[in-house]
């Protein structure tokens, strides 16, 4: 029998057995009406301090219990810092089967993030993962379902829509979609993310190809840092801080600041539930193992919005927000007269749970979700499947599938090393 192929399956069983014998009550449930008093702490534990991470060893609400590396020199510096009330691990099962621990912050890179949060589910955790979401549009369909069966709270990390100015803009959110909701700018819209507008693609997330296999450090456990990735010999510029150079991993500047910029397009424009049912894509044919830049990609939905992502900076004079009766560029400067005074006699979108604590305390969903992080994450993942492919896509939002495009299916359900199957 492959033990490896087994593996996910027998921790899983293996927790549940645990649970069972022992009778344990997730913290979160306990005390008055059946959640956690406010007084109390939620316990977590961070996957990945090698970078993210570092940033989110606390925050309110939380006491830290644990953290987990595959690199032994992250883990030993950052235990440095957290104390002896920490504990750390080189396995993130071993902390997955920990009771005592309420939340899982998953700040590994990308190709991790879809089977962790699926397992931490199953493992009755709650899951607070940074972006991108996930790496292929298969594995956010299947945290989504994870979540739902068994009643378990996300948050996707990048919080433009609910907090903080945005970028170029100069501004929070809010003001942009008040204005989108007025009607005033007309409709459809177009979005252009780009340096003139104010936002930066961050080329230099390119990987390089040829690569001559190297051994891996003692203090790294290769393996496990690969985890579901296709099995590829050691070199230095594979992980760490130039993984997103490599498909296997990331998807470059796009995969590291989509989510980021997008997110809040799909919020304000109130397309939270969909997809765009087109992308276009103006680049270099790509490599197949190392990630290239591009000049241009366009998502359109079927009701003629469109979000250009311009690569190249090319249009000098371009809007953030276009629409047939107005514009917003950068700075939040407006074709609209008196624009403040318009947004001021407008009422606020609805409030949204920004605190992740208190969506674990009262089981309600955190603003940025699992359900509307998978729909900007899924649009991140198109434009990446386009250019790998190097040609235009037509997308089912409801199916959520490439329209008669069996090569651009393949890539929705990438294939894992067996051993971490699911």
């Amino acid at each position: 029998m492959d033990t490896k192929k087994n593996s996910r399956r027998d921790f899983v069983k293996k927790t549940l057995a645990i649970s069972a014998g022992i009778t344990i009550i997730p913290r979160h449930v306990m005390g008055g009406n059946g959640f956690l008093a406010p007084s109390d702490q939620l316990t977590k534990a961070v996957i990945g301090v090698g970078g993210m991470g570092q940033g989110h060893l606390g925050y309110e609400g939380t006491r830290l219990l644990a953290i987990c590396d595959a690199d032994g020199n992250h883990l030993a510096k950052t235990l440095q810092k957290t104390g002896n009330s920490v504990q750390g691990y080189r396995d993130f099962r071993e902390v997955l089967a920990r009771p005592d621990i309420d939340i899982i912050h998953i700040a590994t890179p990308p190709h991790w993030h879809g089977i962790m949060s699926v397992m931490a589910a199953e493992a009755g955790k709650d899951v607070w993962c940074e972006k991108p979401m996930t790496r292929t549009i298969g594995e956010g369909k299947r945290v989504v379902e994870a979540m739902k069966q068994h009643g378990k709270m996300f948050r996707l990390n990048t919080w433009f829509r609910f907090k903080d100015n945005f970028y170029g803009m100069g501004t929070p959110v809010k003001k942009l979609k008040k204005v989108v909701d007025s009607g005033v700018l007309g409709w459809p819209l177009k979005v252009t993310i780009s340096g003139v507008t104010g936002f930066n693609w961050k080329f230099y997330w390119v990987g390089k190809e040829n690569l001559a296999p190297q051994v891996a450090p003692d203090q790294l456990d290769y393996n496990m840092w690969l985890g579901p990735a296709p099995e590829k010999p050691y070199h230095p510029h594979r992980v760490h801080s130039t993984f997103r150079g490599y498909w296997d991993y990331d998807g470059g500047g796009l995969g590291d600041m989509g989510q980021h910029y997008i997110d809040p397009v799909q919020y304000f424009l109130g397309k939270d539930n969909t997809s765009p049912i087109k992308v276009e894509v103006d680049a270099p044919q790509q490599h197949y193992d190392a990630i290239g830049t591009w000049r241009k990609i366009t998502f359109t939905y079927a009701d003629g919005c469109q979000i250009i992502l311009d690569g190249e900076n090319l249009d000098k004079n371009a809007a953030y927000i276009e629409g047939p009766n107005g514009k917003i560029f950068n700075g939040f400067k407006s074709t609209i007269p008196n624009i403040e005074g318009l947004i001021n006699s407008l009422p606020d979108p609805d409030e949204q749970i920004s605190s992740f604590s208190e969506s674990v305390k009262t089981r309600q969903k955190f603003a940025l979700n699992e359900e509307n992080g998978h729909r900007s994450a899924t649009i991140v993942n198109m434009g990446i499947i386009a250019l790998r492919l190097g040609r235009s896509l037509h997308f089912d939002p409801v199916k959520q599938e490439f329209i008669n495009d069996d090569a651009a299916n393949r890539l929705i359900n990438q294939p894992t090393r067996n051993s971490w199957a699911y």
